[in-house]
Formats: structure tokens, C-alpha cells, sequence
């Protein structure tokens, strides 16, 4: 028999909905990421800087209104971009420097 309190169904319905929304979200950052090494290796073919700070701008204004509209909080969705932004950035100085 187990010390843990059973879990009401509520409750074990509303995780498996968050553990199945998660997993969309990582397969979803997994294709967004594939999309931007392709960018990356575009980048440093032309020589282009890994960073392009007009389109960020442009993506942060994007993304603060498409999290309004869904009612998702814009600091919070413009904090996970810049974040998203950092390591895409990573990534194309790490191509541009010979990486794959």
C-alpha cells in the first residue's frame, strides 16, 4: 500500500493534458531549431553577422501580440523568446565558426 494520496481524476485528466501540450512543445522547439541551423548555415555561407537585431525587434513585437490576443502574459512570452533568441544566436556563431 502507498503513503501517497490518490490522485483525483480531475486532476491526473489535467497533467496527462500538460504532459501531452509538453510534449508538443519540445517537438515543436525541435523543428523551430532545425529551421534555424538551416538559417545559420544560409548565415555563414553569405557572410552574414549570426545576430539580426531589426528581425528580433520585429519577432518580439510578433510574439507580444500574438501572447495578448491569447491571453498569455506579453512579459513572460517576450522573456521565453529572448531566450529562444540567445541560444539561436549561439547557434549561428558556432556554425559561422566552422561548427555543424
Amino acid at each position: 500500500m502507498s503513503d501517497e494520496p490518490e490522485v483525483p481524476a480531475e486532476l491526473a485528466r489535467l497533467r496527462s493534458s500538460i504532459d501531452n501540450i509538453d510534449a508538443a512543445l519540445v517537438h515543436l522547439l525541435a523543428e523551430r531549431f532545425k529551421c534555424t541551423q538551416q538559417v545559420g548555415r544560409l548565415k555563414a555561407e553569405r557572410h552574414l553577422p549570426p545576430a539580426d537585431p531589426r528581425r528580433e525587434e520585429q519577432q518580439i513585437a510578433r510574439l507580444r501580440t500574438l501572447a495578448d490576443s491569447a491571453g498569455l502574459d506579453p512579459v513572460f512570452a517576450e522573456a521565453f523568446l529572448n531566450f529562444i533568441i540567445a541560444e539561436v544566436i549561439h547557434h549561428h556563431e558556432h556554425i559561422a565558426n566552422g561548427g555543424s
